[in-house]
């Protein structure tokens, strides 16, 4: 396949440790600056759709090239209801990206043979979950990173102490300020500001200090 990959050097990096990509012509660029930058191509991977959500203008120009496009932060309702144009969400947030198994939504269940037939080419394993803003894995993570940051609020315990915590009770990889250095305190902020303006759950509301953080960096 001839794949464009939008999207910066470092998580660039993160997508060819999921590997795969060798087998195919790949070109990397910072930015989409243009429809002539989908002529000819079989595939688009799109790691900061979130960012630029204008790009989807462009894709509707294309609507026979696939996009694997990083959709957390919106949704692909809104998406198609404000551009015209059907994507296929992926987990493309930093700390995500290289995971073994890729978390994707889809709009239309037409898409699902093509998003196999790339799967397969790639070599890349996928779970499909529903169109909801935050998806399901980065929602999860958020809210634990901004459940840890109200406890360090409070004195509860030291940062250090309660990542120890979660890896000894939960057996979790990572603890969750660990987790939030990974992402990115910018990237956990918008997603969970992005999840309380769709839900309305207060679980969604964020730490003062989480907040300060994120608009500190």
């Amino acid at each position: 396949m001839n794949i464009l990959i939008i999207g910066d050097e470092q998580n660039f990096i993160s997508l060819q440790r999921k590997g795969g990509l060798v087998a195919h012509t790949v070109e990397r660029t910072d930015s989409l600056k243009g429809a002539e930058a989908l002529q000819n191509r079989d595939l688009v991977i799109d790691l900061q759709f979130d960012a630029h959500p204008e790009n989807a203008s462009v894709y509707a120009q294309y609507p026979a090239i696939p996009v694997l496009a990083g959709v957390v932060k919106t949704s692909l309702q809104t998406v198609k209801k404000t551009y015209g144009c059907t994507l296929i969400g992926c987990n493309w947030l930093p700390g995500f990206i290289d995971m073994p198994v890729t978390e994707i939504s889809l709009l239309e269940a037409i898409q699902q043979p093509v998003l196999a037939a790339i799967m397969q080419q790639l070599g890349w394993e996928y779970e499909l979950v529903q169109d909801a803003v935050g998806m399901v894995t980065p929602r999860v993570v958020c809210m634990i990173i901004n459940e840890a940051y109200m406890a360090a609020e409070t004195n509860t315990a030291s940062r250090e102490d309660i990542d120890v915590a979660m890896k000894l009770g939960t057996n979790y990889p990572m603890g969750p300020f660990e987790w939030s250095k990974k992402i990115g305190i910018k990237e956990v902020y918008e997603v969970l500001a992005a999840v309380y303006t769709a839900t309305g759950n207060e679980r969604y509301a964020i730490s003062e200090l989480l907040e300060k953080e994120a608009r500190k960096n």
